[in-house]
């Protein structure tokens, strides 16, 4: 279904791009695909090419109020670390990979439908639909880099990445991972605020 989807537009690794991503950016010149054990405390993303074969790992620390997390190479050099700045009003992530690039990662929360994503210190800008679980992202030209989608009722928490600028794929990645944890901070979010209001109702 994900190929033909224009709302949902998750794929698994050997299936064709989907039709909605082709339609407006062309073919991408890479995917890569997530896989993550969502109940586990030790939180480790595996990220595969279109053979399955690993390409990049991220890890991490638990417990970790800072959301400390390594992204490593297939060869087990750091690629990226990021961290969470807490007791923010804004989600806010830092990113510093490990040529020495830094940015951060900002968004506000409760956002329903349409959620804009500043990647401060690159200018870039990542676009998404929380319904359908898609995020598009963006250079400062507004030139596709490029589109994150989420697979639906997934207990392993899983991501296909089409890639069209490949020279910006450890960036890609970082921010990826970066994405996922801003998404599990959600939940956990939503999930405090739902149990709140129905112990005060």
């Amino acid at each position: 279904m994900g190929v033909f989807s224009k709302i949902h537009r998750y794929r698994e690794a050997g299936e064709d791009a989907n039709v909605n991503n082709v339609e407006r950016f062309g073919e991408p010149v890479r995917s890569l695909f997530t896989s993550s054990k969502v109940f586990t405390l030790h939180h480790r993303i595996t990220i595969t090419d279109e053979n399955e074969n690993p390409v990049y790992t991220s890890e991490t620390k638990f417990p970790s109020l800072h959301d400390k997390t390594t992204v490593r190479d297939a060869q087990g050099n750091q690629v990226a670390f990021i961290s969470r700045k807490f007791f923010t009003l804004h989600e806010r992530h830092f990113v510093s990979m490990a040529d020495g690039t830094e940015f951060q990662l900002s968004n506000e929360f409760f956002h329903l439908i349409k959620d804009i994503t500043n990647i401060e210190g690159l200018g870039w800008q990542m676009r998404g639909n929380i319904i359908g679980l898609n995020f598009e992202l963006y250079d400062t030209d507004d030139s596709i880099i490029a589109v994150i989608s989420q697979k639906i009722l997934s207990l392993h928490d899983k991501y296909c990445i089409d890639i069209y600028r490949p020279e910006h794929e450890q960036k890609i990645v970082a921010i990826l991972i970066t994405l996922q944890h801003m998404m599990h901070d959600r939940e956990a979010s939503s999930a405090s605020f739902s149990s709140s209001s129905s112990n005060n109702g």
